[in-house]
């Protein structure tokens, strides 16, 4: 099976060859549909993180296909069903955060596409538990980038507790913030989208934003604070001083969710003023089973878009080049009927 490979951390993947994985128990193999390039799979290459994925490896948490084989003791998925393979590999089940609702705070936790080879490839394991159905009527173009992207930002926005009227800042406007406009919009809040590029200004804007902030021009915060503060900002940019920006225009009471994960990132968080305004700043990580449930059940009722291109997977350093270059309107999915 064709695979694009990790050899290096920061040189260019490798299209290689590689054998037919075998399941064991508890796992599924799929047969991959579609993989989406998300940048934390830019970041595991490029060996980013304090931790590091093992070398080689293959990346990707994206992955959509139709389960081929099952490993002993699977017995609630079957073959031929489409399921979606999330950055939430695997969770131990047990731990106090496993079973008070937190299982992506798991400390025993498996990454897909990091802690494990991912779905940059013709073919994939996952364990069954963590592989989440895909309902049908929806394409495995769109499934790919709402395993991340889509439960992310949806997580993000309930870890804010966002409510209708309130007004949400998406700190970036791409592969993840497009998805946060439409469902800050769901919650019913005012949303104001902040970016650097025409391009994803407009996209924001015609996903229904009240608001949009061009960086180049404005200062994001002084903007915000103009129009009473924001509520929440949901910091998406791969850019710390987008995340202080996002900071400075919180009003009283609001809180910065901290998402995107620039390399060796830090932010200057003044005390007095967080103290006195009863700010919060808060990380959230990914999402849930149960929250990629109710992304999925969104897009199957027609409430969420996704706007996307697909590649074949051979032009998979190509594309990392673009994301980096900020040239993607989007999301990148990778389409494995290409090129076949």
């Amino acid at each position: 099976m064709r695979a694009a490979v990790v050899r290096a951390f920061g040189e260019p993947l490798v299209i290689e060859d590689r054998p037919v994985p075998e399941p064991g128990p508890r796992q599924v193999r799929i047969q991959v549909e579609a993989s989406g390039l998300c940048h934390t799979d830019i970041h595991a290459a490029h060996g980013d993180w304090p931790v590091k994925p093992n070398l080689p490896f293959v990346p990707g948490h994206e992955g959509v296909g139709f389960i081929e084989a099952l490993g002993d003791g699977v017995t609630h998925l079957a073959l031929g069903q489409r399921v979606a393979v999330p950055w939430l590999g695997k969770a131990c089940g047990r731990c106090e955060h496993c079973l008070s609702g937190w299982e992506t705070l798991c400390g025993q936790q498996i990454n897909t596409g990091f802690g494990c080879d991912g779905a940059y490839a013709e073919r994939m394991l996952a364990w069954a538990d963590f592989a989440q159905s895909v309902p049908d009527g929806i394409s495995p173009l769109d499934a790919a980038p709402l395993t991340c992207a889509g439960v992310t930002t949806y997580k993000a926005l309930k870890v804010a507790d966002v409510r209708p009227t309130q007004l949400v800042a998406i700190s970036g406007v791409g592969g993840l913030g497009h998805l946060a406009v439409q469902y800050a919009k769901i919650a019913g809040a005012a949303v104001a989208a902040i970016d650097v590029t025409d391009e994803k200004l407009e996209l924001a804007a015609e996903l229904g934003a009240d608001l949009v902030i061009d960086a180049r021009k404005n200062d994001p915060g002084e903007v915000l604070r103009r129009n009473g503060g924001a509520h929440a900002a949901i910091a998406l940019a791969v850019n710390e001083a987008a995340f202080s920006a996002a900071y400075s225009g919180l009003r009283r009471g609001g809180k910065l969710v901290m998402v995107a994960l620039p390399a060796h990132g830090t932010i200057h968080v003044p005390i007095f003023d967080t103290v006195l305004n009863g700010t919060s700043v808060i990380g959230s990580i990914v999402g849930t089973r149960q929250d990629l449930a109710e992304v999925f059940q969104l897009h199957a009722a027609g409430r969420t878009r996704v706007i996307r291109e697909s590649r074949p997977l051979a032009s998979v350093n190509e594309s990392i080049d673009e994301v980096l270059r900020g040239e993607v309107k989007a999301r990148i999915v990778f389409d494995f009927g290409e090129g076949r």
